[in-house]
C-alpha cells in the first residue's frame, strides 16, 4: 500500500509547490489617471550619453524633476529605424515600415504627408502599412491604435504624423514644424506627438549639435505645455546598427524623481517603446483598445538617487554593458560549442581504452596524467557558463577592449572554480566532481536570482535589454544550467541515501528549484517552472531504480498537466494587466487572436534553432551520449546501473530542458545550456566507472564480525569510497561482464538483479566476467 500511495503523495507535493510558486504575485497598484493632456516628444537616436547640463540643459532640468529610465526600442525590424520607431509608438505593438532594406542599416524613408484642408493631414500610404503589419508580420499590430483610442490627436513633424495617423491615414491636427506659439496647437487635443528631430552619427561633436537642436525644440514645447499635462520624452529609435538603449523621461503630476518601470520588463528603471502608448492612455484615464497593446502602462518607482549625474550613470552604464554584451555573447558561445565538441572528440578514444582488461592482452591504458588533465578540462568546460555569469561582477565592458577583459575574467573564474572542485574532499570518488560542479552551478544561479538577477541582465550568459525579450528573472541560458545543476545535485544527494528515500530527496530538491524558477519574485518563468515540474516528476519516478514504466510516466505527465491546468485557471482569472504569459495566451485564444501567439512562438523557435550556437551544443551533446556514452564501451549505461539516481537526474534534465525551450520559443537553447553542464560531467563519470570496471566488491567488515551476510544492508555492500549501493539491491547491471543496463523491472518496480556491480574510484565494483558475490565469505578475486 505504501508503495502505491507514495507516487500519489510525491506528485501532489510537486503540484502544490509549483502552483503556489506560479500564482503568488507581488502586490501592485493599478495605474490611475494623472493628467488632462499628454505630450509625447520623440528624438530618434537620443541616448543617455548625449545628455549633460551644457548640451541639453532643458532635458537635464526635466530629468532632475521627473522620472527617468532606459528605453528598449525593439520593433518588428532590427535595428529599429526611425520610421519603425514612430510606427511602433503609435501602434502600441511591434510594427515596421514595409519595403526591403539593407541588413543592419537605416536608409532614409520619405513619409508622404498630404494637407488637403490645412488643419489635419493624410498619409496616402497608411493602408499598405496597415496591411503589411497585419498580414505579413507575426505580431498582428494595428498602426494608429493609439490615436484611435482618443477623440483628437496632434502631430508635429513627419515622424509624429506616422505615429498619430489613424489606420485609414487621417491625422486630426498636423503642423510640419512647431509654430511660433505652440500653445494653441498643443492644447487643441488631449494627445500631442512631437518630432523633435534625429541624433545620428558616431562623432561626439555631430551628436552634440543634433542633441542641442532637439533640446531647444523641447524648451519651446515645455513652455507651451497645457496645464496639468504629462510630457514624455523618448529616444524612439536607433539610427544604425547595433541597437542601443535610449532616453526615457516623464515629467508631470505623480512622476516626480523616480525610476520609470513597466510590467513588461519587471525591472526597475527599464521600459519598452511599446509601453508608451498604454502609458499615455492610462494617464488620460482612457480605456485601452479591445485588441490589447503588447506594452503595459509604465509607473514611477521611488529610490532614484538625488544626484542626477549619479542617477543617469546607471542607464548610461547599462547601455554600455548591453552594447558590449551584444558583441561578446556570440563569439563566447561559438567558442564554447567548438571547445566542447573538440573535447568530446578527444574523450572518445579514452573511453575505448579506459576499461581495464583482466587478461594479459588488451589495449594499452591511457596515461594517468592524461586522464587527470582531461578530467580537469571536462570540469572547466562544465563551469564555463557559470563563470561567464559571474564575470558580470567585474565591469569588463568599460574600455576599448571589452572582449579581452571578459575573456581574462571568465578564464580566471573557470580556473578558480576548477581548482575549487579539484580540492574538494570528495573529488577522488566517482561522483565527486559531478556533485561539486552541480552544487557550484546551482548556488551561482540561485544566489543571483535571489538577489535580483543582476548578473543575468546584460550579462554574456544572461539576456540583453536590447533584445526586448526578458529583463528580469531567469534567462534562457540561466534556466538551462539551473535545471541541470539542480537536478544533478538532487541526484547526487539522492544517491547517498537509502533507495526508499531517493524519490523524496528528488522531490524536495526539485520542488525548491520549481519555486525558484516559477516565482514572480525570483525566476519569473512560468513556462520553465511547468517544464521543470515534468522533469522533477520523471526524475523522482525512476530515482529508486528500474525503468520509466508506463505507470511512472503517467504520474509524471499528470503532474505536469495538473500544474499547467491549475496555474492556467488561476492566471486567466486575473486582470489583463496582471496576467502571465499563459494567461495572456488563453485570453488571446478566447478572443480569436491565439493563432498569432502560436505563429510568433513557432517563428521564434525556427529562428533560434537555425542561428544559435547553443543548438550545436545540444545536438553535439546528444550525439556524444547516443553514439558513444550509451554504447557498451561508453560507460554511461554502467554508470546508470550503479547510480540510478544520476540516471533519473539526467533523464529529468532532458525532459525539462527540451520542454522549456520549445514551449518558451527558445528551441534547443535551454537544452544546449543544460548540455554544456551535463555532457562533460557524464563523460567524466563514465571514464571513472570504466577505469574501475574490474575492481571487486568488498564485504562490510562490521557485518563480517557480527556474523551476518554482507548483503543484509538494504542497499547492498558499499565500496570504501561510499559512492553508493552495489548490485544486490537490483540497481546494478545485469550482464556477467558488468556492462549491461538495469535488469527488467521486478514486480515491486525495482530493476532486476544481475551480476555484481561496478565500483567507484575507491575500488569497489563488479568483476568483469567473474561470478556474482554470493555471501560475505565468498569474495571473488582475480
Amino acid at each position: 500500500m505504501l508503495r502505491r500511495v507514495t507516487p500519489v503523495l510525491l506528485t501532489l507535493v510537486v503540484v502544490v509547490l509549483a502552483v503556489v510558486a506560479l500564482t503568488a504575485r507581488p502586490e501592485s497598484d493599478t495605474p490611475q489617471r494623472s493628467a488632462d493632456f499628454v505630450v509625447v516628444a520623440g528624438v530618434a537616436g537620443l541616448r543617455w550619453d548625449d545628455v549633460d547640463p551644457q548640451t541639453t540643459p532643458t532635458l537635464w532640468r526635466m530629468a532632475s524633476q521627473g522620472s527617468i529610465g532606459s528605453l528598449s526600442v525593439r520593433s518588428a525590424h532590427r535595428p529599429t529605424c526611425p520610421v519603425d520607431g514612430w510606427l511602433t509608438l503609435g501602434a502600441g505593438g511591434f510594427a515596421a515600415w514595409p519595403g526591403n532594406r539593407p541588413v543592419g542599416s537605416c536608409p532614409p524613408v520619405e513619409i508622404e504627408v498630404e494637407q488637403p484642408d490645412g488643419i489635419g493631414a493624410n498619409l496616402p500610404n497608411q493602408e499598405s502599412v496597415v496591411l503589411h503589419n497585419q498580414e505579413q508580420l507575426p505580431w498582428g499590430t494595428v498602426p494608429g491604435a493609439l490615436s484611435e483610442s482618443v477623440r483628437c490627436s496632434v502631430a508635429v513633424g513627419p515622424g509624429a504624423a506616422a505615429a498619430a495617423a489613424r489606420p485609414f491615414g487621417r491625422v486630426d491636427r498636423y503642423a510640419p514644424v512647431l509654430p511660433a506659439d505652440p500653445a494653441p496647437l498643443l492644447g487643441s487635443c488631449v494627445l500631442s506627438i512631437v518630432d523633435l528631430g534625429t541624433v545620428v552619427g558616431t562623432e561626439k561633436a555631430t551628436r552634440a549639435a543634433a542633441a542641442r537642436a532637439a533640446d531647444a525644440q523641447l524648451a519651446r514645447v515645455l513652455a507651451a505645455r497645457p496645464p496639468r499635462s504629462l510630457v514624455l520624452v523618448a529616444g524612439v529609435s536607433d539610427t544604425e546598427a547595433p541597437t542601443r538603449l535610449h532616453v526615457a523621461v516623464a515629467d508631470g503630476p505623480g512622476w516626480e524623481r523616480g525610476w520609470l518601470t513597466s510590467p513588461t520588463t519587471g525591472r526597475e528603471g527599464y521600459l519598452q517603446l511599446v509601453d508608451l502608448a498604454p502609458t499615455a492612455l492610462t494617464a488620460l484615464g482612457r480605456p485601452l483598445p479591445e485588441r490589447p497593446f503588447l506594452g503595459r502602462p509604465a509607473e514611477s518607482l521611488p529610490g532614484r538617487p538625488t544626484d542626477l549625474a549619479a542617477a543617469i550613470a546607471a542607464p548610461a552604464n547599462a547601455d554600455q554593458e548591453a552594447a558590449a554584451q551584444a558583441r561578446v555573447a556570440g563569439w563566447f558561445f561559438t567558442l564554447l560549442a567548438g571547445a566542447q565538441v573538440l573535447l568530446a572528440l578527444a574523450v572518445l578514444p579514452m573511453l575505448r581504452r579506459a576499461r581495464r582488461h583482466a587478461g594479459p592482452y588488451g589495449p594499452e591504458p591511457v596515461s594517468g596524467r592524461i586522464v587527470a588533465v582531461t578530467e580537469l578540462l571536462l570540469v572547466a568546460a562544465a563551469l564555463a557558463v557559470p563563470a561567464a555569469l559571474l564575470a558580470s561582477l567585474v565591469p569588463w565592458w568599460r574600455g576599448e577592449h571589452a572582449g579581452v577583459w571578459f575573456a581574462l575574467t571568465a578564464v580566471g573564474l573557470v580556473v578558480g572554480g576548477t581548482a575549487l572542485v579539484r580540492l574538494a574532499p570528495g573529488y577522488p570518488s566517482t561522483l565527486g566532481p559531478l556533485g561539486a560542479v552541480a552544487g557550484l552551478t546551482t548556488l551561482t544561479v540561485g544566489v543571483d536570482v535571489f538577489t535580483g538577477a543582476r548578473l543575468q541582465l546584460n550579462g554574456v550568459a544572461g539576456y540583453s535589454a536590447l533584445e526586448g525579450g526578458r529583463y528580469a528573472g531567469l534567462g534562457t541560458v540561466g534556466l538551462g544550467v539551473f535545471i541541470a545543476g539542480a537536478l544533478l545535485a538532487g541526484g547526487w544527494l539522492a544517491q547517498r541515501v537509502h533507495r526508499s528515500w531517493r524519490p523524496t530527496v528528488m522531490v524536495l530538491v526539485g520542488g525548491v528549484a520549481v519555486v525558484v524558477v516559477g516565482s514572480p519574485y525570483l525566476g519569473a518563468d512560468s513556462i520553465g517552472a511547468i517544464a521543470l515540474t515534468a522533469g522533477v516528476s520523471v526524475a523522482a519516478a525512476i530515482s529508486a531504480g528500474g525503468w520509466l514504466t508506463v505507470s511512472r510516466l503517467a504520474w509524471a505527465t499528470m503532474a505536469g498537466l495538473a500544474v499547467t491546468i491549475g496555474f492556467a485557471v488561476l492566471d486567466v482569472r486575473r486582470p489583463a494587466a496582471e496576467q502571465g504569459s499563459l494567461g495572456r495566451f488563453l485570453s488571446a485564444v478566447g478572443d480569436g487572436t491565439g493563432g498569432l501567439t502560436v505563429h510568433r512562438s513557432s517563428t521564434a523557435n525556427l529562428e533560434t534553432l537555425a542561428g544559435s550556437p547553443l543548438t550545436v551544443l545540444a545536438l553535439a551533446g546528444a550525439l556524444l551520449v547516443w553514439f558513444a556514452l550509451l554504447q557498451p564501451w561508453g560507460g554511461l549505461m554502467r554508470l546508470f546501473g550503479i547510480y540510478p539516481a544520476i540516471r533519473a537526474a539526467m533523464a529529468g534534465t532532458a525532459v525539462a530542458a527540451v520542454l522549456g525551450g520549445v514551449l518558451g520559443g527558445a528551441a534547443l537553447d535551454v537544452a544546449g545550456a543544460a548540455a554544456a553542464l551535463v555532457v562533460p560531467m557524464a563523460a567524466l563519470a563514465s571514464l571513472r566507472v570504466l577505469d574501475h570496471s574490474t575492481d571487486r566488491t568488498l564485504p562490510d567488515p562490521a557485518k563480517l564480525r557480527d556474523g551476518g551476510p554482507a548483503g543484509d544492508d538494504p542497499d547492498g555492500p558499499t565500496a570504501p569510497d561510499g559512492d553508493g549501493p552495489t548490485a544486490p539491491d537490483g540497481d546494478g547491471p545485469t550482464a556477467p561482464d558488468g556492462d549491461g543496463p538495469d535488469g527488467p523491472a521486478a514486480p515491486d518496480g525495482r530493476a532486476g538483479g544481475g551480476g555484481a556491480s561496478a565500483g567507484g574510484a575507491g575500488g569497489r565494483g563488479a568483476g568483469s566476467g567473474g561470478p556474482a558475490v554470493r555471501s560475505s565469505t565468498e569474495v571473488t578475486t582475480r
